[in-house]
Order: structure tokens, then C-alpha cells, then sequence
């Protein structure tokens, strides 16, 4: 990979070359380009690149030399390199590296990543991990440096702690540009000193807070939160709520993941009213690897947004501009403007965000959906495997509810879940009871949920029930787990539970479907039992046979094991169970599982 030059290295040379002093190393010639500052599709245009940064825009004819290399775009549109303000890596389950290769023939050029999910696991070690693993990539790869470890202390246990202190110290390492999704809404609004103080450290060194604020609320609490100095949130799952944000100078980003499916109603903040849509992002949050094969990235998102109604040059600049402005990056990518590193796409579809050529840094790195360039190689540290604690087997007796004494029948708080949203509704339940145990009964589509703490030797769990799954039989187990990553397992009976749990315990982390003693499918997850070594592809593939074993457990939603991971995320409403017990978001405290 060719150097990457901060502006004030090369400054000199790229003054020269736009005067024709000094030659191009590269000219895109005959392009139609998209500007994004002023909304224009400009005809006939090239751009000149020295050193990795855009040297010229216009007419290039005198910065070509004989060692020029010429990139004719055949007036097809150029565009920026797309940027992802908002992922989680470990989401895909592939390392960088991996996620690196199947986005950026896509058109990708940066991502702004929040490794909260290995630093719940890892600490600080493994985010440095990740951050090494995407300088072995093009892949700009920048960091947010988790706000929330653990998410919600006292409710979970995690297998780490990120303290005001740590954000202070990382806040000056290289490719750091902010701090990670602001989770404890409640802290803030409540004035919590240990938490204010990380947003305050980060506001004092001049970045970015990056928000989480999933409250429908837009009056005192949304002015309040936005008032801390936090910038953007990518909870909204309405248009109003997107809408109220923008107004009070918030950056909404509008959301598109593989559990999700955000983006057709929030974006309706931009197709039903007439507003400046500078404060629009498109983001992923959190995408499979088998979605990004199938699907895309960036480029399926801002195609999805054009279907939905927006023009194709303000979906653009939703995934370019915006972004970089949100987090003060416009002087550097964003954009194909003099100055900035020359990160661009050849389209010769515009709406269709058909990608034909993709250039980072001024090398051409991939073309046609293929890599030109190789990409990764880097080999995590071998102490951020074996990160399952769990050291007894797991037994059916675990998951056994006891009943109040004396009832042939108990009333129960049940999660209920909802197909590609992130929201849970509290619903109550009546359940038989045998043998002083609460029974599960399929026609109610209820099933059982455990949480089990793989952090700690001395680990304990908890127990509860979901509806919404569709299971008829069978379980499934998972050490990717939001936030805290703790093993989680669902099933219709505790004999198939006991054998989904140690299933993955065996592997060191990953995912499982059983049927009976049948093991259905594995993913195993060695990378601080949330990321494989394997190669998108693999990974695609394993994620395969899960989504068939689930369909033949019963289950109709479009990302079960996601939808799944996010039953421990203690800070979305309405309803959430950790490895401590079943948790009222709203009321950030715990609640009993049975009901008077």
C-alpha cells in the first residue's frame, strides 16, 4: 500500500502538480462528477492525484507526464469513496481484515468502527488488535474508543472496564476520532460524574461524542442529551424522531443493518418534508458477513435510500460529506476536492450505484467487485482466545423456573421481540406448572432465554422467557451477545439448551442450533468468542447453514440470531435479561420474572 500523507507533508507537491510543475501519478480522465458540496453533476471532468491526494479537479492535460497512470472513465460518474460512520466489525463475525475484503468492492473507502463489543470482552487489547488488523488493510479505518464498558454497570457483568482515564489516553492515538455511542443515556441526563466526565475528556480534545439516545421523547430529554455535546445517534427508528434530531442540530443516522431495517420509514424525515439534509448519515451499525456478500454495503444502502425516494446525489452525499463532517474529517475524505485523499468510485449506474472501479489513496484497489490489491494478513494475539471462563458442563437443571409455591399456573414478564427491530415489548404470560416447575407450551410461541457469564470462573446466570422466536423445538446458544457478550441460550427444552450451551463452551465461543442431541450447525467464534478466522465466504457460509437450522426450528424472522444477540442489551426498551437477572430498561433497574 502507497503511504498515506497528512495534508501538510505534501502540500507543496500538490500545489505544484495542479499548476502543471509537477506530473500526475495518477489522472482520472472524462469522469461526470458528482459534487457533493453543491448537489451538481458536472460533465467531462478529471482529477489529478499525487502523493494519494487529489491534486486538481477540472481539466488535467497538463498535469499528465509520461509516467502518469491514466484511468479513462468513459463519462461514467464519479463519486466519493463511501464511508461508514457507524459499524461494529464483530457484527460481521470476521475480523477487519476480512471485513476490509468484502466491503471495499463496494465501493468503501472508511469506516468509523466502535469496538465496544472485543472491548467488553478484551479491554483496551482488543480494540489495539483491530485497530492493527485495519492498517494491514486500504480500509481507512477510523476508531471510537467505547464509551460504555460495561454498558450498564451494575445490571451485567463484563469482561472489562473502560474508564474516563482510558478514553483520556486513547483519545491521542493515531486513527482515534472520537468517543463511542454514548449508551448511558440515563448517566447523562442524571448528571452521573463518571460519565459526563468521558464525554467532557473527549469534547477537550476536540472530537466527537457519538450518541445512542433510542428514547421517543424529543422535548427535555433529547435537548438535554444533545446539550452534553453529543452529536449523533443512530437509534431512531421513526421518522420524527430523526426529524427532531436534525432540528436541534443533531446528526440523525439513519440506520440499515442485518436485524433492521430502519431505513424505509426513517427516511421519510427526507422524502415527506422539505429540509436541508446536511445532518442525514447512512450508516450499517451491524451487518453479517453473509449480508454483505449477498446484499452489499454502503452501496446497497444508498441504493435502498434512492428507492425510497431521495435523489441520488443527496444519498450520496448522506454517505460521503455528512459523514466526514460529522466527525470533522470533511478536509480530508468526504469529498473528491483539491486536498483530499483520493478516495473515489467509478459508477456507471448513479441510482443503481453500480461500482465499476474502486481507488484508495490513488491506487486503483478494486474493480468490477473484484480486489486488485491483496488485503489483510494480520494474526490477532493468541491472548484473546480462550475467552470462554466457563470451566463446568452445563446441566438441564440449570435452566429449570421454579414455581411459586402452591400454583398450578404462573404468571410470567416475557420478552417480546419484533422481526428486523431492535425494540422489545414487556409482555405478561400465564404458564403451567409441573412439578413446581414453569412449563413451556409452543402454541403461545413462548420459549426459554438464559444468560450465562463467561467472563468469570465464579459466573452466575439467569433464566427467563421470549416470545416472538417461533421455535417448535430444538436450541441455540451464542457467545456473541450484546453488550456484555455473555453466553446466551434460547430453546424449548432445557435437555436441548444444556446441549447447545456446552456445544459452544467446547469451542471456545460461537454460535450453535441442536436439535435434540443434533448438533444442526457451528460457527465457532475464537476471537474473544466473537470473531472467526475464517474468510468471508466461510463465514458466509456457516451463517447459512444457522439461518437454515433456524427455519427448520421453527423460526420465520429474517435475522434470528441477531435479533437473538440483542436480548441482553440492556440499554434499548422496553424489556432485557443479563447474566443478573431480567432488567426494565426504562426503569435502568431489575424487575421480578414473575407478575402478582
Amino acid at each position: 500500500m502507497q503511504k498515506r500523507y497528512k495534508l501538510w507533508e505534501v502540500g507543496r507537491q500538490l500545489t505544484a502538480t495542479a499548476q502543471g510543475k509537477l506530473k500526475a501519478d495518477l489522472v482520472i480522465k472524462n469522469g461526470m462528477l458528482v459534487n457533493v458540496f453543491t448537489g451538481e453533476i458536472l460533465p467531462n471532468t478529471d482529477v489529478a492525484v499525487k502523493c494519494g491526494r487529489i491534486a486538481l479537479v477540472g481539466d488535467a492535460a497538463m498535469a499528465v507526464g509520461e509516467e502518469t497512470v491514466i484511468i479513462d472513465a468513459q463519462g461514467m460518474y464519479l463519486v466519493p469513496g463511501f464511508i461508514d460512520g457507524h459499524l461494529h466489525v464483530e457484527s460481521s463475525l470476521m475480523t477487519v481484515g476480512e471485513y476490509a475484503k468484502a466491503t471495499i468492492p463496494h465501493g468503501t473507502s472508511s469506516i468509523v468502527m466502535d469496538p465496544h463489543e472485543i472491548v467488553n470482552v478484551a479491554g483496551l487489547e482488543g480494540m489495539v488488535a483491530m485497530m492493527n488488523d485495519g492498517e494491514a488493510t486500504p480500509l481507512r479505518v477510523f476508531t471510537t474508543i467505547p464509551s460504555c464498558v460495561p454498558a450498564s454497570p451494575g445490571l451485567e457483568n463484563t469482561g472489562s472496564t473502560i474508564t474516563s482515564q482510558d478514553i483520556q489516553t486513547t483519545l491521542n492515538w493515531e486513527g482515534v476520532v472520537g468517543l463511542g455511542e454514548m449508551m448511558n443515556y440515563a448517566g447523562i441526563l442524571s448528571g452521573d460524574p463518571q460519565t459526563c466526565e468521558k464525554v467532557e475528556k473527549t469534547l477537550e480534545a476536540g472530537k466527537t461524542v457519538t450518541g445512542h439516545f433510542p428514547l421517543a421523547d424529543s422535548g427535555a430529554a433529547l435537548n438535554a442529551y444533545i446539550a452534553a455535546g453529543i452529536s449523533c445517534c443512530h437509534e431512531s427508528t421513526s421518522a420524527p424522531e430523526a426529524l427532531a434530531k436534525m432540528r436541534l442540530g443533531m446528526y440523525a443516522m439513519i440506520r440499515e443493518g442485518s436485524a433492521w431495517d430502519d431505513l424505509p420509514e426513517v427516511i421519510k424525515a427526507i422524502t415527506e418534508q422539505t429540509i436541508d439534509t446536511r445532518l442525514a448519515v447512512l450508516v450499517s451499525d451491524d451487518l453479517h458477513a453473509d449480508t454483505l456478500l449477498k446484499r452489499g454495503h454502503m452501496d446497497y444502502i444508498i441504493r435502498l435510500a434512492v428507492a425510497k425516494g431521495v435523489r441520488p446525489v443527496t444519498a450520496i452525499q448522506m454517505a460521503t460529506l455528512n459523514t466526514a463532517c460529522c466527525f470533522g474529517m470533511e478536509r480530508d475524505i468526504g469529498s473528491i476536492a483539491p486536498g483530499r485523499f483520493a478516495d473515489l468510485n467509478i459508477l456507471s449506474d448513479l441510482a443503481q450505484v453500480k461500482v465499476e472501479k474502486v481507488i484508495i489513496n490513488g491506487e486503483l484497489v478494486a474493480e468490477k467487485g473484484k480486489l486488485t490489491v491483496s488485503v489483510g494478513g494480520y494474526v490477532y494475539p493468541e491472548q484473546l482466545r480462550a475467552s470462554v471462563k466457563i470451566t463446568r458442563k452445563i446441566l438441564p437443571g440449570d435452566f429449570s423456573v421454579p414455581a411459586p409455591l402452591g400454583t398450578e399456573t404462573a404468571r410470567v414478564r416475557v420478552i417480546g421481540v419484533h422481526d428486523s427491530n431492535v425494540l422489545t415489548t414487556e409482555k405478561v404470560e400465564t404458564l403451567p406448572v409441573k412439578n413446581g416447575k414453569v412449563e413451556l407450551t409452543t402454541e403461545k410461541d413462548i420459549c426459554k432465554v438464559a444468560v450465562i457469564n463467561r467472563h468469570r470462573l465464579d459466573g452466575g446466570m439467569s433464566v427467563g422467557f421470549v416470545h416472538g422466536f417461533g421455535l417448535k423445538k430444538g436450541a441455540v446458544a451464542s457467545t456473541y451477545a450484546h453488550d456484555a457478550h455473555n453466553l446466551i441460550v434460547l430453546g424449548m427444552s432445557d435437555a436441548e439448551m444444556a446441549v447447545a450451551a456446552n456445544n459452544v463452551i467446547e469451542s471456545d465461543g460461537g454460535m450453535t442450533a441442536v436439535d435434540g442431541e443434533n448438533v444442526l450447525a457451528l460457527l465457532k467464534l475464537p476471537i474473544a468468542g466473537l470473531m472467526s478466522d475464517l474468510s468471508v465466504q466461510e463465514v458466509a457460509a456457516a451463517l447459512g447453514q444457522l439461518s437454515e437450522a433456524w427455519v427448520a426450528l421453527g423460526s420465520p424472522l429474517a435475522s434470528p440470531y441477531m435479533t437473538m444477540s440483542l436480548l441482553s442489551l440492556v440499554v434499548i426498551p422496553e424489556i432485557r435479561i443479563t447474566d443478573k437477572g431480567i432488567v426494565n430498561v426504562y426503569n435502568n433497574s431489575f424487575t421480578t420474572l414473575f407478575t402478582e
